[in-house]
């Protein structure tokens, strides 16, 4: 496991606010998610195949 800061980014479709937004960062095995407003919080890490299902899930 790395010690450096993963990339995170929010999406697209996030207003300019920047309320009620995740962030997530993706590593070579797994997708990291957290709350924007709330950077002290943990994050929580799912696998790919997770991440894979979750958004699909969501588009349907």
């Amino acid at each position: 496991m790395s010690d450096t800061e993963p990339a995170w980014f929010k999406s697209s479709y996030s207003g300019t606010a920047g309320d009620n937004c995740i962030e997530i960062a993706a590593t070579d095995q797994t997708v990291h998610v957290r709350d924007s407003k709330d950077l002290a919080r943990p994050h929580f890490a799912v696998g790919r195949d997770g991440w894979s299902a979750f958004v699909q899930y969501v588009r349907d």
